[in-house]
């Protein structure tokens, strides 16, 4: 991460998942990231749809950091996947999604913003979906998901706005993966190509890593590309 300053301070949550784990483990490599905190469900108890346990996980937390990486989400949640058809909506199923998909990182945003820099450069990313593009929405289907998805998409522009009031020199993003060989992906991505997670990882911080300010609030996709709303 050339971008950010010699011994840099990084923070991932959701490290324990596929991509979450690939994104830790390539800024422990990086000789630049003086040091890295993880926080994950597994491994820290953190309920990302409890604002309590948000909150206490972020008061737990020294300092200030540089990248705040959020690789949380779920496409299947408690046996139930994405929907194909109208008829298959269920409204609890579709409220899990919107709580570990939009309200989530929306509480992440709201307890974990304050730490981050403000007088130097900063990065906040959190994992998006294609799918959750409504001007790209061609094939319909998936109607928890995609939703929760462009929602997560709504509140990262209109905290950029916010944030970028106190910290000129940071940057919120969208990122879009790709499709990824973990769990999430497994039973949906038949004839599809697949990055190894810490391709996806790799190519994600070197979109990260080219951002400006300017481009703040916005969602890009694993190469770089912006993706329409």
């Amino acid at each position: 991460m050339t971008s950010l300053p010699e011994g840099f301070r990084a923070l991932v949550i959701g490290s324990s998942g596929g991509i979450g784990s690939a994104v830790s483990e390539a800024l422990r490599q990086d000789g630049r990231c003086a040091e890295i905190a993880t926080l994950s469900r597994s491994e820290d108890a953190l309920d990302i749809t409890d604002e309590a346990s948000v909150r206490d996980a972020a008061a737990q937390l020294e300092g200030e950091f540089h990248l705040i990486f959020c690789a949380t989400g779920a496409l299947t949640i408690d046996g139930v996947g994405p929907e194909k058809a109208l008829k298959q909506l269920h409204p609890d199923a579709m409220m899990k999604q919107f709580a570990l998909n939009a309200l989530g990182p929306a509480l992440i945003l709201k307890h974990f913003a304050t730490k981050m820099v403000k007088r130097e450069r900063g990065l906040i990313a959190f994992l998006s979906a294609r799918v959750g593009s409504i001007g790209d929405n061609h094939l319909g289907g998936w109607i928890s998901y995609r939703a929760s998805k462009a929602a997560l998409n709504q509140i990262i522009r209109t905290a950029s706005i916010e944030f970028a009031r106190t910290h000129s020199q940071s940057v919120l993003a969208a990122l879009h993966p790709g499709t990824v060989a973990t769990s999430l992906s497994e039973d949906y991505s038949s004839g599809r190509k697949r990055f190894r997670p810490e391709e996806s990882a790799a190519k994600m911080l070197a979109v990260l890593d080219g951002l400006q300010p300017e481009q703040s609030g916005n969602f890009f996709a694993y190469d770089g590309s912006s993706i329409e709303w």
